[in-house]
């Protein structure tokens, strides 16, 4: 990552009730380290609503400043979203910079992002964030000096006036609009050609870059990091039935992902929407696999993937116990994508869960039937066309009712 040294870093939280705050807590520590910090002491305090001024109660901010004053540190992490007003005002508390859940996942998010969409999305989503946010003077500005929650956007974006703001995320939103348009209509594109596209979904550092790389040599990177890869990719693969199909890789995912990144990502997150099914990757060997299955399978829903076939594909099966106690959904594989176990089954599970409605065919049509040459073109996706002594020659994929007309021609 970008940093070069470890900042020293205190995590608050509060509980409300809401979610584990245990768990939540373990998931803040790993975003911090693949941030570039090192987390030196926490704070829990349990509150029926957070306060107005700091969050945190007068009492636990006291604890707070001699945490920071004793442990030395240099950053403090809250695990929920704070009021622009309530990290001013802690700042002020402790004199060292304050950065909330979301800012931290922001900023994981600028150094990962590699492709220009990427960086745009990442760019839309911090602009959005921080202008509520540039408010007044102090420390919430002279934190652009460098280390965690200073990525992305330069510091003449975040000191410019809102109006200059408003005109970046204006140009930025048409931007990724025509993005946006683009990446639909490569989709319609590939289902005119008849190429099936399956996604692989699921919570960040489940394995879905690993598996990519071992079913198509895709060459991505994948570290033992949270978001170790952002930008979607896409790599060709044949299954055990001769079928080619298109599988993409999407940005992983997080419980309480920050709206802000959700809107930003929507394009490209809408892969998923747009397959033909979902290879829904879960790590096995994770106590939280329910929550994980629930916080993806939320999303998908939103994004208006709920009717599209999934396969759930139980990764790191070698270091589970396998004895949860939860109901696991029906269409289940179990794999290690780093050794290789169970790859041949979950290739043959593609295979049956994907829909057959088109095909490639190699056809010698007769040049007195005109009309069904000039149907395939129209209907399907002409790869190859040449004109032979015998008849034209066609190789075409198309609808199997259309298919099933010129089955006299076929070679």
């Amino acid at each position: 990552m970008v940093n070069v040294f470890m900042e020293k870093t205190i995590l608050v939280a509060l509980d409300l009730g809401y979610y584990d705050i245990e768990a939540s807590l373990e998931e803040l520590t790993e975003l911090v380290k693949t941030a570039g910090g090192e987390v030196a002491g926490t704070l829990v305090q349990k509150r029926e609503a957070p306060d107005r001024a700091t969050c945190i109660g007068s009492g636990k901010l006291d604890e707070l400043k001699a945490l920071v004053e004793n442990e030395e540190a240099e950053l403090v992490v809250f695990d929920l979203e704070l009021a622009p007003s309530q990290l001013r005002n802690i700042e002020a508390e402790t004199d060292v910079r304050v950065i909330d859940r979301t800012m931290l996942i922001l900023d994981i998010f600028a150094g990962r992002a590699k492709s220009a969409e990427g960086k745009l999305q990442v760019e839309l989503a911090q602009l959005r964030y921080s202008m509520p946010r540039l408010t007044g003077k102090g420390i919430e500005l002279s934190r652009l000096g460098g280390g965690i929650g200073t990525r992305g956007p330069g510091e003449s974006k975040l000191e410019s006036d809102k109006r200059h703001i408003n005109r970046r995320i204006h140009a930025l939103q048409e931007e990724l609009t025509e993005l946006t348009e683009r990446r639909g209509r490569l989709r319609a594109r590939r289902k005119k050609d008849g190429i099936t596209t399956v996604a692989i979904v699921g919570y960040t550092n489940a394995g879905k870059s690993t598996l990519l790389n071992r079913l198509t040599d895709a060459g991505v990177p994948a570290e033992d990091k949270l978001f170790a890869t952002l930008d979607p990719t896409s790599r060709a693969l044949t299954l055990p039935d001769g079928r080619q199909i298109l599988l993409i890789d999407t940005v992983g995912l997080i419980r309480r992902l920050p709206h802000h990144l959700v809107e930003a990502f929507r394009s490209t997150l809408e892969e998923a929407a747009g397959a033909s099914l979902i290879l829904h990757v879960c790590d096995a060997s994770s106590p939280e696999l329910d929550e994980y299955i629930r916080v993806t399978n939320d999303l998908l829903d939103a994004l208006g993937a709920g009717l599209i076939p999934r396969l759930c594909v139980l990764n790191k099966s070698d270091k589970a116990i396998l004895h949860w106690d939860l109901p696991l959904p029906e269409d289940t594989v179990q794999i290690s994508a780093l050794k290789g176990d169970g790859l041949g089954d979950l290739l043959t599970r593609i295979a049956e869960k994907l829909p057959s409605t088109r095909r490639l065919a190699r056809l010698l049509l007769p040049y007195s039937d005109g009309s069904m040459a000039a149907a395939l073109r129209k209907e399907g996706s002409v790869r190859k066309e040449s004109f032979t002594e015998d008849g034209l020659y066609m190789e075409v994929v198309a609808e199997n009712v259309l298919l099933e007309r010129t089955k006299v021609y076929e070679i």
